[in-house]
């Protein structure tokens, strides 16, 4: 049976005792932000809440073939060649879903659980699912406290979550606590160090210049109304509270060694795509989307497709990994002793 928000105000709890879960807190006021400021978890509930009706749109996150081809790309990329399907996998951190529901759907795992701190990520990770037909459960948990027992599961994977985590090394502890053993991890979409630099530069960049720009009276059907910008800045605000680490790969390897895991590697991608990508998206965000058709929807994902072959063919034999935006890494738990 596929779990699922029973109502549009909690999110219904399928572990153990039937606890129930907070509800989603959509509109974070002026004061609970500068309250987040010094409270990191409460910073990622509010940022996430605020997020979890739009993120998918967002970020043009989809569970059809392009997204599914996306997801098990970069699962096949770290983890290899491996049987499947996994029996039972969690995800850590769910966001709306996307990574463990397209892996599902691309036969890497059977059933499935996720987790997010916030509430209304998990409601919309649960509906995605429960449209799709998934086996499904959810809870509202910290990363760093995952509420299952010992060897639960086959695989837990996570999507920019890591980068949230205030403890990383702890919450991978708890990974492979609740994995069984000869179980794997994966984690993909961690920014690194370097490319977080100048992934953040070109995006505020790209805000100011768009957001100027359209002051123009000849561009103003390109601006977005003032009070979606304000909020889209509070967002903002949170995301710079929330976003608590970026990762050199050998750092990230040695913290997954050093929580307990073998067979630990971390490989990078998205260089040249990344400083497209980055620029696209702001743009995105700060333009009415029905300004944005299908011809803008083409260039966007032709030309980061294009820019990733560009980066797996030649630029990742000549650029060291670590300015690559995007950290992947993959471990397994030590089989029980005999």
């Amino acid at each position: 049976m596929t779990a699922s928000p029973t109502d549009d105000t909690s999110v219904a709890a399928t572990a153990p005792g039937d606890v129930v879960d907070p509800a989603p807190r959509p509109h974070a006021t002026a004061e609970e932000v500068e309250a987040a400021r010094k409270d990191t978890k409460l910073a990622q509930v509010l940022y996430h809440d605020w997020e979890a009706e739009t993120y998918d749109d967002k970020w043009s996150i989809s569970y059809d073939e392009r997204c599914i081809d996306y997801a098990k790309g970069r699962f096949d990329a770290v983890a290899g060649d491996l049987p499947l399907p996994y029996e039972r996998a969690l995800e850590l951190g769910c966001g709306t879903g996307f990574f463990l529901l397209n892996l599902m759907q691309g036969g890497v795992a059977k059933t499935g659980s996720v987790t997010d701190l916030s509430p209304g990520m998990v409601k919309v990770a649960l509906r995605n699912a429960e449209h799709l037909g998934l086996e499904v459960d959810g809870r509202v948990a910290d990363a760093e406290r995952i509420p299952y027992d010992d060897n639960t599961f086959d695989l837990v994977v996570g999507h920019a979550v890591l980068h949230h985590i205030p403890d990383v090394e702890q919450s991978l502890r708890e990974v492979l606590r609740v994995l069984k053993p000869g179980g794997r991890f994966v984690f993909a979409g961690e920014p690194s160090t370097v490319g977080n630099f100048y992934a953040r530069w070109l995006g505020r960049a790209t805000w100011e210049a768009t957001t100027t720009v359209t002051k123009l009276p000849f561009l103003a059907d390109w601006r977005r109304p003032q009070e979606e910008l304000d909020e889209s800045s509070r967002a903002a605000a949170l995301e710079a509270v929330v976003d608590i680490h970026t990762f050199d790969p050998t750092d990230l390897e040695n913290m997954a060694k050093s929580a307990g895991g073998t067979e630990v590697r971390a490989i990078t991608e998205e260089f040249a795509a990344a400083l497209l990508g980055w620029p696209v998206r702001t743009f995105e965000a700060a333009v009415p989307p029905e300004k944005l058709g299908w011809g803008w929807a083409k260039f966007a994902f032709g030309g980061f497709k294009t820019l990733s072959w560009v980066d797996e063919k030649v630029l990742k034999h000549i650029v060291p990994r670590n300015f690559f935006y995007n950290v992947m890494i993959t471990g397994v738990k030590p089989e029980a002793k005999k």
